[in-house]
């Protein structure tokens, strides 16, 4: 019998169904404090709050020390302990109303294993196919690409360590707290201890404190541009995560929109002026 190698699980498929329900909507308005998001039957949700459907229901028993399931499930059974959401891309076909049956079709499209400064890399790329219910074509095409490394060492940098751009035509600073963390969390079912559990995070993976999500962050960017432009109709949108933003210190969102154009730069600035998060959309 041949071995099986994390090669084989690309083109493993996973199947949901979900309803956009009221209740996680309410919700995340009300951790994120928008007062005037329109909230009523046949409302469109805004870009990347799918988040808050399709959620891991995987049983207590299934799930691992970092808080996440288990692999070799649907998500291949990588050694490296470490677990990061490094980047997206996302294609906004047509709209993804409250009320909708929804379906998602996720596939492994492609594993790659590497060898950085800091060890050995495997990089996961997953595509999700975002269905209403009759439709043909998918509402939503996201490319999620996840990183997996090796235990944090004491000497180990930072991988990027560049300056964020301080001017911008559009600015708003963030103070996240504990709560923040763990309220997004239950919202999104993420079990993943670096964003509640201190103790863990920093005796297990050598953080200095709580990680904020990048899903978190990625929606706080596309939130900043519902700020500026209510009625905007975002096409898609691209982000990639550089460094960690912690809960140890207020950071920093950034818009600059092109001239002439139809595109935004946009990205997170930490505390001490690096680069956290570097984005792009597409109006």
């Amino acid at each position: 019998m041949s071995k099986i190698t994390l090669k084989d699980w690309i083109g493993k498929q996973e199947f949901s169904n979900d309803i956009i329900s009221f209740t996680p909507i309410k919700a995340l308005s009300a951790t994120l404090d928008l007062e005037h998001i329109e909230l009523k039957e046949r409302s469109k949700i805004r870009e990347l709050w799918h988040w808050l459907y399709f959620l891991p229901m995987h049983h207590q028993k299934e799930i691992g020390k970092d808080g996440h399931a288990r692999r070799g499930v649907f998500l291949p059974p990588v050694a490296l302990p470490r677990r990061m959401w490094a980047s997206g891309k996302f294609i906004f076909c047509s709209d993804i109303s409250i009320g909708d049956k929804v379906k998602r079709i996720s596939t492994i499209e492609n594993i790659e294993e590497k060898s950085g400064r800091t060890g050995p890399l495997v990089f996961v790329k997953v595509r999700h196919d975002v269905y209403v219910e009759h439709n043909v074509s998918p509402s939503l095409i996201e490319h999620q690409y996840i990183v997996y490394r090796d235990e944090k060492r004491k000497d180990e940098r930072e991988l990027v360590s560049k300056k964020a751009n301080s001017k911008s035509k559009w600015f708003r600073e963030v103070v996240p707290d504990e709560v923040l963390l763990f309220r997004y969390s239950a919202l999104t079912f993420n079990g993943h201890r670096i964003h509640y559990d201190r103790k863990y995070t920093i005796e297990e993976e050598g953080y200095p404190g709580l990680v904020v999500h990048g899903p978190l962050l990625a929606t706080l960017l596309l939130d900043l541009v519902y700020r500026q432009l209510p009625h905007v109709n975002i096409k898609e949108f691209r982000f990639k995560a550089l460094r960690p933003i912690f809960d140890l210190n207020s950071f920093s969102l950034h818009g600059e929109p092109s001239d002439g154009s139809n595109s935004i730069k946009l990205w997170v600035k930490d505390h001490d002026g690096l680069l956290a998060m570097e984005a792009e959309t597409t109006i």
